[in-house]
């Protein structure tokens, strides 16, 4: 995937555990572990806006586009 979820480096600019950030938004910490790993392949709008709200943030702070030729970068495999 070309989307890079940069969750982790908000949180810890923000001095916010996982767990905080999951009672504030109201998601399982597991729902939340699963987009900070960039394992999630779909966020909704109003968890974005959530997460944004409580993490004083834009979604862009949050998202980022990394091309899949980028050096350093796999490239996808098939299926």
């Amino acid at each position: 995937m070309a989307i890079d979820i940069r969750l982790d480096h908000v949180l810890l600019d923000r001095r916010m555990t996982l767990t905080e950030l999951a009672d504030r938004v109201g998601i399982t910490i597991a729902n939340l572990s699963i987009l900070k790993t960039g394992k999630a392949r779909a966020i909704r709008l109003s968890t974005l806006d959530a997460i944004c709200r409580e993490l004083d943030c834009q979604p862009g702070d949050l998202l980022t586009h990394v091309p899949d030729n980028a050096p350093g970068r796999a490239r996808p495999t098939r299926r």
